[in-house]
């Protein structure tokens, strides 16, 4: 298509008519003054609030507030987005479709758990932006090396939580259009590649707002035009092919409008057709690890759908999880169960732990349909390894939870306060400092403290109930135990703290000849450069031996309570197949990447390429070129980063036929 003249481009500017450009508006000096935000601090005190309360808000006042009636009342007549044959494409607003060109194949792109850091989020966007790449693989039936080609998709499908920490319109623009701006910018005038996205937990928490207006307004989305109405949608695709995208709000069923949409796209499809289902939350991995613990977790949720669409359902893709893995039924169907969430945000294990649930195997209640894992990214050894770094997750580099330590700091002197202010009496005792020697002694003055003092008593308390609330909620039993467990860590951790301080002040700092030396109470008579400060009557005396064995608890504090919170996190998920989350979120690994490429060629069979990036870049530059992403991959400066590499040989579905004597379903190539 030939490129509009200048004044042709000036009368439509002054006509208000939007294009690309203008929507997008990055230029290569303001996406190198963009700033690059690093992996969110999920430990950060300051998170930890903000976290907290926007949970609390969209979970109380989220289901009562249910934006999908709203946007069904709004958006009039659903609408079934047919990619059966081209659409006309002038780079504006129009966009239509053109019969006239019928599709024989098609391209689509998956990524789910998006908009966290920079390096990861933009790796991700920018090699979703290639026009084509190559690929090596292993054949593992002929033991021969294959090559692949793919190529950018004509969709991309955005399968739920675009943003981290919450949704929120600065968020949203930081963390995920502006990556994905720049990685592809609006110039060319060819037929643009659409975008569709289904909302996770993390985009309801604005009760969907910034989600709404991003991918339900019909606007651009860097290269990728936004079409649809709802937070849900259907897309006819070529062959018989269709794929369906739900939004299940904050773990809650589909609403009504929803069930009625989805029946009526269910009538317009045919015996012999074939689903893809894109679901926010991987409800298979969830029923295995969680439904013997918590009732309300089972695969129901979404049964009557998949009960309806039947064996139509040739794949089912959902992210939630930040990792790559793949079931496949073990009967002639070779149906899918993929789990792709790793689009940006920070990894997931993809190990269950000694005594957690094993996923390996996966049995449907409804069906009775065993599923076997074929693939994981990372492999389990590798996330095991990676869970070890909870011992040191503070001092990691460029862990934005650093700051956690000062939480554990300010909660141990809290606890110890009431021995901080005995410090006199342990002065002046004759065993004073052997006192505070050996575990006996320090588990004798931590129940002494406790029993003793009731403010210290309803802190401990206070501190207890705080842990217990903490753990993983799925099972009581485990939460009380491990929960009273943790805290009880943190409250003998915190007295041996302090304790120690004292034991360093009293023995060890305070008999230096030069400790000696200094003044060690301001307003004693002893010192004539000093005066009293009275007040009602009595002298104000300050120990700064006190105040040093503060500051050791401080430090103390920071180091050893965020040893003991990263240990208690690796001995969860390791060993018991708790707190994956928590303990993978306190590390930030902003590698191990990965995103679904699925084509439909013209014999109508299906094959999904999975695709993987083991160390994204951490150092870009610039483009030097006109063509392509604004910035890209510094590859002199940061050697170590990988390319994306197939994960596992293509999954090849064979196109469902019907025959003299019924339907034969979609079978692995």
């Amino acid at each position: 298509m030939t490129n509009k003249s200048e004044k042709t481009q000036v009368e439509e500017n002054q006509a208000g008519i939007s294009t690309p450009q203008q929507i997008v508006n990055v230029t290569p000096p303001a996406a190198a003054s963009f700033k690059q935000l690093p992996m969110v601090g999920w430990y950060d005190p300051r998170q930890l609030v903000r976290t907290g309360l926007q949970v609390a808000i969209s979970t109380i006042f989220g289901r009562h507030s249910d934006r999908r009636l709203v946007e069904a009342l709004a958006s009039g007549r659903p609408e079934i987005y047919d990619y059966t044959h081209h659409y006309k494409d002038d780079g504006h607003e129009l966009c239509e479709l053109d019969e006239s060109r019928r599709r024989d194949e098609i391209w689509i792109d998956y990524v789910a758990d998006l908009g966290e850091g920079w390096n990861s989020t933009y790796a991700v966007a920018y090699h979703l932006s290639e026009d084509s790449r190559d690929f090596e693989y292993m054949d593992t039936e002929s033991g021969e090396k294959q090559r692949a080609q793919t190529q950018r998709g004509n969709l991309l499908i955005f399968g739920g939580d675009q943003v981290y920490p919450a949704a929120d319109r600065v968020e949203y623009d930081q963390r995920l259009v502006k990556p994905y701006e720049i990685a592809f910018p609006t110039k060319a005038r060819e037929e643009h590649p659409h975008a569709f996205a289904i909302p996770g937990n993390h985009d309801w928490y604005d009760s969907l707002i910034s989600f709404s207006r991003l991918f339900c307004s019909k606007r651009w989305f860097g290269g990728w035009r936004t079409r649809q109405s709802r937070s849900y949608f259907a897309l006819k695709l070529p062959h018989g092919w269709w794929l369906l995208g739900t939004d299940t709000q904050l773990g809650s069923d589909i609403d009504a409008p929803q069930v009625e949409y989805f029946k009526g796209v269910a009538a317009e499809m045919k015996e012999t057709d074939r689903i893809i289902l894109c679901h926010a939350e991987p409800h298979w991995i969830f029923a295995r690890m969680y439904e013997h613990l918590d009732s309300s977790i089972s695969e129901s949720n979404l049964s009557f759908l998949e009960t309806m669409l039947g064996k139509k359902i040739a794949v089912f893709i959902a992210g939630d999880l930040h990792h790559y893995r793949r079931h496949e039924a073990v009967d002639e169907s070779s149906t899918q169960k993929i789990t792709a969430g790793g689009g940006g945000a920070f990894l997931h294990p993809t190990h269950m732990g000694l005594l957690g649930k094993d996923v390996s195997e996966l049995t449907e209640k409804s069906s009775g349909r065993v599923f076997e894992k074929k693939a994981a990214f990372p492999p389990e050894e590798v996330s095991r390894k990676l869970c070890w770094r909870n011992l040191i997750f503070p001092y990691l580099k460029g862990n934005q939870s650093w700051t956690f330590g000062f939480l554990t700091a300010g909660l141990y002197l809290l606890t110890t306060l009431a021995v901080v202010s005995d410090f006199k009496h342990i002065e002046q005792t004759a065993s004073g400092i052997r006192s505070v020697v050996g575990l006996k002694n320090i588990i004798g003055t931590t129940l002494h403290t406790v029993l003793n003092s009731p403010s210290t008593l309803f802190w401990v308390l206070l501190t207890v109930l705080g842990f217990v609330l903490f753990t993983d909620t799925h099972s009581k039993i485990y939460r009380w135990i491990m929960g009273s467990l943790h805290a009880l860590a943190h409250i003998l951790s915190a007295f041996t703290v302090a304790l120690a301080s004292i034991y360093f002040v009293l023995s060890v700092v305070a008999n230096t000849s030069r400790w000696n030396n200094l003044p060690l109470k301001i307003g004693s008579v002893e010192l004539n450069w000093v005066y009293q400060l009275t007040q009602g009557g009595h002298v104000f005396n300050f120990d700064l031996r006190v105040l040093l064995a503060v500051i050791l608890i401080l430090i103390g504090g920071y180091i050893v309570g965020s040893f003991i919170q990263g240990l208690y996190l690796l001995i969860s998920s390791s060993f018991f197949g708790r707190h994956f989350n928590e303990a993978f979120s306190t590390i930030a690994v902003e590698d191990w990447k990965s995103f679904l490429k699925l084509k439909i060629d013209a014999r109508g069979d299906l094959t999904i390429y999975p695709l993987g990036i083991r160390r994204v870049p951490r150092k870009w530059k610039i483009n030097d070129y006109q063509a392509g992403a604004i910035i890209v991959p510094d590859r002199e400066s940061d050697s170590r980063a990988t390319e994306p590499a197939l994960i596992e040989p293509p999954i090849a579905l064979r196109r469902t036929t019907e025959t003299a004597t019924g339907v034969v379903d979609s079978k692995r190539l």
